[in-house]
């Protein structure tokens, strides 16, 4: 008996993703709840399970086809064996022409852009043996097929170059992700809807640090997970956006909608680009909490298991590019937030001190915030609560 496997439900708003990759070919055998094809949405990675023990016997969608919620991806023979025995050619098949259109077809595994070649120039797919994993069929097999030169005469010389060398050989077009397309779009969105101003400072980390030092033992000891960086920064966030109430709020039209809650969206490194988990609530953590929450989101995104619900909503958003590197950034604002606070790396730097040229752990803050309604001096004295809550680590504990 032939089970269908559907599309998911795939979220709130969101009606359509992309096949990213099948687990199983046609004819091979699956256990029930077995992770068979994974579908790519713009925001997170789905893995859509087998819905009963048996076989895969047919496949409807190929990677790279966008499919919509209920549609059928395959069908599954329950209980059947383990491997469908492939049609067997006509014994005396006539020579002809290849028909690249049915040799394209789903039965061959070939990523999407050597399926795209394939079929635009008609290649024979019998004629290519794929070099991917499990003997899939790749750009480069295609490419290598396409580029061998036919038998030319005996005598034929070699025609001399003309103009510049053609580069379509050393060029490789793939589609955008759906995560990457919505990425730019929200980009493009928070460029032309807010007017996005950057204010920057320098924050002397030495305090922190020492702190960490001290204390990193027993923390981790206690807590079984490590103090960073990114739990003082949230913290100190919170009791930034507590005094300035317009760097946590949102423009709704003609109304300015005030939010008297901390849910802060923290940008880590996801397999498929960089994605923003919202941690809820961050005024009501501990530092411990904070810190495995971080870790936990830095973690499944990595294995694509963020979960819709956990990207969505936030009312700030911390960003951290001095794990890459980055001296500097003006980070773009997440519509509709109005601020997003930018930490780099932290660098050694002559600063006076008491009149001293002194070495000191220097990293540069930026703030981007939208100048419809937050003012510079605002924006500035929001940075400034926030390095004066790093230098002086004990206001996260005494709140002042």
């Amino acid at each position: 008996m032939a089970v269908e496997l559907k599309v998911p439900p795939l979220g709130e708003s969101i009606t359509e993703a992309v096949v990213g990759k099948w687990n199983k070919k046609k004819g091979e055998a699956v256990s029930a709840d077995e992770p068979l094809v994974v579908l790519e949405t713009d925001k997170v990675t789905i893995d859509v399970p087998s819905p009963a023990a048996g076989s895969i016997a047919t496949i409807a969608f190929n990677e790279g086809d966008k499919v919509r919620v209920g549609d059928v991806l395959g069908t599954i023979e329950a209980g059947a064996g383990a491997t469908a025995t492939a049609p067997q050619a006509p014994a005396a098949a006539p020579a002809a022409a290849p028909a690249p259109a049915a040799s394209a077809g789903s039965d061959v595994r070939m990523t999407p852009t050597a399926r795209k070649i394939v079929e635009e120039n008609k290649l024979d797919v019998a004629q290519l043996k794929g070099s991917g994993t499990g003997g899939r069929i790749t750009k480069e097999d295609a490419l290598g097929q396409l580029n061998r030169p036919a038998e030319a005469p005996a005598q034929r010389a070699p025609a001399a170059p003309s103009g510049p060398r053609p580069r379509a050989d050393r060029e490789e077009r793939v589609k955008m992700t759906p995560l990457r397309r919505r990425v730019a779009e929200r980009l493009v969105q928070a460029q032309s809807t807010a007017a996005i101003l950057t204010t920057f400072n320098e924050v002397d980390m030495g305090a922190v640090m020492d702190l960490r030092k001290q204390h990193q033992e027993k923390f981790l000891a206690r807590h079984g997970v490590k103090l960073g960086f990114m739990s003082f920064f949230i913290r100190a966030a919170v009791e930034a956006l507590k005094a300035f109430p317009q760097v946590n709020a949102e423009i709704d039209g003609d109304d300015v909608v005030f939010k008297h809650y901390y849910d802060i969206g923290v940008a880590v490194s996801g397999s498929r680009g960089l994605v923003v988990p919202v941690v809820r609530d961050a005024d009501t953590q501990s530092m411990a909490e904070l810190e495995k929450k971080v870790g936990d989101y830095g973690t499944r995104a990595r294995n694509d298991k963020l979960t819709l619900a956990e990207l969505q909503g936030g009312t700030f958003t911390i960003t951290n590019g001095g794990i890459f590197g980055s001296m500097l950034s003006t980070p773009i604002i997440n519509p509709p937030q109005t601020g997003i606070l930018g930490m780099h790396n932290i660098v050694d730097r002559p600063v006076a001190r008491n009149g001293q040229v002194v070495i000191r752990p220097i990293m540069y803050l930026a703030l981007s915030y939208d100048h419809r309604l937050i003012d510079g001096r605002e924006a500035v004295q929001f940075l400034v609560r926030i390095k004066d809550c790093i230098e002086d680590p004990t206001r996260l504990l005494l709140e002042i």
